[in-house]
């Protein structure tokens, strides 16, 4: 049970990397990096793809943490 939970946890892992990786940029650039934070503070809302990419990641995120909570549970209840 353990080696399945762990191989799981590499899978979720490696999908959460993928995932990560193909959203797009928030900024571009220097002028991106100061006013990019502003956008993000106001509320701008992903759309098309990233959405999808966004809802994605999070999915992801919260498994891989309770993935993570269980392996560590079964490697000291082991």
């Amino acid at each position: 049970m353990v080696t399945f939970a762990k191989i799981l946890l590499v899978i979720f892992s490696v999908l959460l990397i993928i995932t990560v990786l193909l959203q797009s940029g928030r900024s571009a650039g220097l002028s991106g990096a100061i006013t990019g934070g502003a956008e993000q503070m106001m509320g701008r809302k992903a759309r098309g793809m990233d959405a999808v990419f966004a809802k994605i990641t999070a999915g992801l995120a919260i498994g891989f943490i309770l993935l993570s909570v269980w392996v560590a549970w079964l490697v000291t209840n082991q």
